[in-house]
C-alpha cells in the first residue's frame, strides 16, 4: 500500500492511497485540477480511482468532493452528518455511500473502518484503511486523543496525525480570542505537545511513519512539529511533515 499526502493545513487536505492498481481518495480539499498535479508530482503509481471518503464537511477538506467524484465516476463515503452539510445531495454524482462512524467498509482491495473524533463538525471521522496486511490511520482535526481514537489507531503501520498548533504560539498570536478558544478547546485541534503525548502511546515495533498534519500556518512551523515528533520518535519510525501547497513524495506503507 502507497500513500500520498497531496496538501494537508488549513489551506486544503488531501489524501491518496494506492494498492494493485486501485485508488482510494481521502478528503478533497484542493481543485480539481490540484488533486492530478499532485498526484503526479507525489509519484504515486498510476491507478483507478475507486471512492472518496470525507473526514467531515469543513470547506478545507470537502470543497472538490463533487468535482473528483465526477471525473472519476466514484461514490463519496461519509457519515450523514458529512454528506449533508458538505451539500452534495442533489449534484448530479456517481453515487452517496453513508456510513455510520463504527462500521466497517469494503470497496476494491481496500478496508475502511470509520470512528468518531471530536471535532466542532457534524459527525466527524477518522479512519483506518487496510489493504494486503498494512494498516493506515489517519487522525486529523480533533481536539481530545480519546480512548476510542487510542483503539482504532493500535498496530498501525503509519499515521497521519494532527500536530495542529503550538500552544505559546496560539496564545501569543493574533487571533481573536474566540477563535483561540475554539481551537484549543475539546471539539478544536490537537497541539504538538498533545499530538506528541498521543503518538508515545501508539508507538510500536511495527510502527514505520507518522506524518505530522494540519500544521496551522499561523501557530505552527515545521520545526516544531518535526522536533515534538522526533522527541517521540527516537530514531524507532520516520517523522514528516504535510504541506499545505505541494505534495510529499509517496510514502509505503
Amino acid at each position: 500500500m502507497n500513500l500520498a499526502v497531496l496538501a494537508s493545513g488549513s489551506s486544503g487536505n488531501a489524501l491518496a492511497v494506492e494498492y494493485k492498481g486501485q485508488m482510494l481518495f481521502v478528503d478533497a480539499g484542493l481543485s480539481g485540477k490540484q488533486h492530478l498535479l499532485r498526484i503526479e508530482s507525489s509519484g504515486l503509481p498510476a491507478a483507478t480511482p475507486v471512492g472518496l471518503f470525507l473526514t467531515h464537511e469543513h470547506n478545507d477538506h470537502s470543497r472538490a468532493a463533487g468535482i473528483l467524484a465526477r471525473k472519476w465516476q466514484i461514490p463519496i463515503f461519509g457519515t450523514e452528518g458529512t454528506i449533508h452539510g458538505s451539500k452534495l445531495p442533489g449534484q448530479k454524482l456517481h453515487g452517496l455511500e453513508y456510513f455510520r462512524n463504527g462500521d466497517t467498509v469494503e470497496i476494491g482491495h481496500f478496508t475502511v473502518e470509520p470512528w468518531s473524533i471530536s471535532h466542532d463538525a457534524r459527525d466527524p471521522s477518522g479512519f483506518t484503511v487496510t489493504a494486503g496486511g498494512r494498516k493506515l490511520g489517519i487522525a486529523t482535526d480533533m481536539g481530545v486523543f480519546s480512548p476510542l481514537v487510542q483503539t482504532m489507531l493500535e498496530g498501525c503501520h503509519g499515521l497521519v496525525f494532527e500536530f495542529n498548533h503550538d500552544i505559546d504560539m496560539l496564545w501569543e498570536g493574533s487571533y481573536p480570542w474566540p477563535l483561540k478558544q475554539r481551537i484549543a478547546s475539546e471539539e478544536g485541534h490537537l497541539s504538538n505537545d498533545a499530538a506528541a503525548d498521543a503518538v508515545r502511546r501508539l508507538v510500536h515495533p511495527g510502527l514505520e511513519f507518522c506524518v505530522a498534519a494540519h500544521l496551522s500556518e499561523e501557530n505552527n512551523t515545521v520545526d516544531l512539529a518535526l522536533k515534538a515528533g522526533d522527541q517521540v520518535a527516537e530514531g524507532r519510525f520516520r517523522v514528516l511533515a504535510g504541506k499545505p501547497y505541494q505534495a510529499l513524495p509517496y510514502i509505503e506503507v
